[in-house]
């Protein structure tokens, strides 16, 4: 999340980059990592947050929705520009200790699929980081749950203020309210995380910088690395997405449509086609392929400054 987690590239800046003497460098120490991890999150939220609402209302209707530009104007004319950013609180207050869990959760994995001579395919890669996904949706899916109720429009009226959101979702639905759709989000964790850093892994080990290269040559290598993943592995598991926003915005009192992540996929198909299950595509493409690369090159840089 970070879906979401969006998403960065925790299994490659953890691992050991060889020194120019041929002798394994020293990874950061974990407090610099998170520390790196959660400002590069920020940043691409505070860039890219509005895409994110464009995404989830799309999500959530069940007839065509407008397209990605269209919608954003709507909101503008006619709720606002604040609107572009409601519920952005969540995902802010989230980073940190999401940021927290994966990079521990990733380094643990790691190291446990890692071969005898220490080194770590691209196919453990990408399940390590799938792994450390699931764990992190433990950490992450009440602040989606929130965000979600905050994005919907129908909800405008509904909750004054991210902190009223969640007093009134604890106070109608119970503490278990705040893990709402917590199936899909480990499922569509786990499709995202996985081949993308599976995919940054494989970059890096086959297009590796000169060894002259400049800061800006370095940045764009790692933008472009981080959108090409971002992207790829957004197509991946939006149905999974789809299925999350509609799960975690049911509310009390209406009848529970979707209950688990693969029968819900097959109940939107079946009622909507297979447009529905990518509902929101273009808006999280937009939003997660350049993201993965504005991630990629704020971690990069942020670590560089905490060395």
């Amino acid at each position: 999340n970070a879906e979401y987690m969006g998403r960065i590239v925790s299994s490659i800046m953890t691992t050991s980059k060889p020194s120019a003497s041929g002798h394994g460098a020293a990874p950061m120490p974990f407090w610099k990592n998170v520390v790196a991890g959660a400002s590069a999150g920020l940043v691409e939220v505070l860039i890219m947050y509005p895409l994110d609402v464009v995404k989830t209302r799309s999500q959530l209707a069940t007839s065509q929705s407008a397209g990605v530009f269209t919608t954003l104007r709507n909101i503008v004319r006619q709720e606002g520009l604040n609107n572009l950013y409601r519920g952005i609180i969540s995902p802010v207050l989230a980073e940190a200790p999401k940021r927290a869990v994966k990079f521990a959760s990733n380094e643990f994995f790691k190291q446990h699929l890692k071969s005898s001579d220490g080194k770590l395919s691209t196919a453990k890669g990408t399940l390590a980081g799938a792994l450390a996904g699931v764990t992190e949706a433990f950490v992450n899916c009440p602040f989606e749950v929130i965000k979600v109720r905050m994005q919907a429009k129908e909800n405008l009226g509904r909750y004054a203020s991210t902190s009223d959101c969640a007093v009134q979702l604890l106070k109608q639905e119970g503490v278990f309210a705040i893990y709402k759709g917590l199936e899909p989000q480990m499922l569509r964790n786990a499709a995202w995380n996985g081949p993308y850093f599976g995919l940054i892994g494989f970059f890096h080990n086959k297009f590796q910088a000169p060894a002259d290269a400049t800061s800006a040559e370095k940045a764009q290598r790692n933008f472009i690395a981080g959108t090409i993943a971002g992207s790829i592995a957004t197509c991946f598991n939006t149905p999974l997405d789809v299925v999350k926003s509609r799960m975690q915005n049911q509310l009390p009192g209406q009848v529970v449509k979707y209950k688990y992540a693969l029968p819900s996929v097959f109940i939107i198909y079946r009622e909507e086609g297979l447009r529905a299950c990518y509902k929101g595509l273009a808006a999280r493409l937009y939003r997660l392929g350049p993201g993965g690369g504005i991630m990629q090159m704020a971690f990069v840089l942020v670590s560089d400054l905490l060395k």
